[in-house]
């Protein structure tokens, strides 16, 4: 081989080494935007990502989901098989409708789950059941469905207590902080803190009685 075809030959090859850096993650972190190797085909969302986290906005909702879990109990539990809202479940959600009125400018979650007896499946359509319950009780109390996200069922897979039995501590529904609406205008200002640090009267709205004639999910083949 002539010395200009060994010189072709090391031309290419760095030429393709080079490619290959340029396409790496590393390289598209480097020369593009911040968290771009991370977007697995959901355009927007490492921008997304990156405004909130620099906004503050992330921080903020952290913030407001712990406020949340420390002044109102967030999971109400459920007797085996049923999606029904007893006396308890609905003195608890009261107090969580309570909360959340006062609070127009943020949206919510409410998950769902079931202890281990009964198939998967059935378990996960029970959780949302369970679910769409609270999301009812919520909307008979004046609250939006707007502002109450997708329900999400995780069924059988999050236990609070590991077993196989029947237990009540896993059949219930968690009501999470999940963000904040979009559309508000304190959140179109950035005044994320304002509605953080917003002074809570626990007396404060007008809550209506709600009967705990609900959903009931009474199949047999299932938790």
């Amino acid at each position: 081989m002539t010395r200009s075809a060994a010189a072709r030959c090391l031309a290419a090859a760095a030429l393709l080494g080079l490619a290959g850096c340029i396409n790496s993650p590393a390289a598209k972190d480097w020369f593009g935007e911040l968290g771009a190797s991370i977007d697995e085909g959901g355009f927007g969302d490492p921008t997304a990502n990156n405004i909130a986290i620099q906004s503050g906005e992330k921080t903020y909702v952290a913030n407001l989901a712990r406020r949340f879990e420390n002044e109102v109990p967030a999971t109400i539990t459920f007797e085996f098989n049923s999606a029904r809202l007893d006396a308890a479940a609905i003195d608890v959600l009261r107090r969580q409708a309570d909360w959340i009125r006062q609070f127009p400018e943020v949206r919510f979650r409410v998950y769902g789950h079931t202890d281990a007896v009964g198939s998967s499946s059935y378990n996960r359509s029970l959780g949302r059941r369970r679910a769409e319950a609270v999301v009812a009780y919520f909307a008979s109390q004046g609250i939006s469905r707007e502002r109450l996200e997708a329900l999400v069922s995780y069924g059988e897979d999050q236990p609070v207590v590991p077993t196989q039995e029947r237990e009540r501590r896993n059949r219930r529904t968690v009501t999470e902080v999940s963000g904040f609406v979009s559309n508000n205008p304190l959140v179109l200002d950035g005044k994320y803190a304002l509605i953080v640090y917003r002074g809570y009267v626990a007396s404060a709205g007008t809550s209506q009685t709600s009967g705990s004639a609900q959903t009931s999910g009474l199949e047999t083949q299932g938790e």
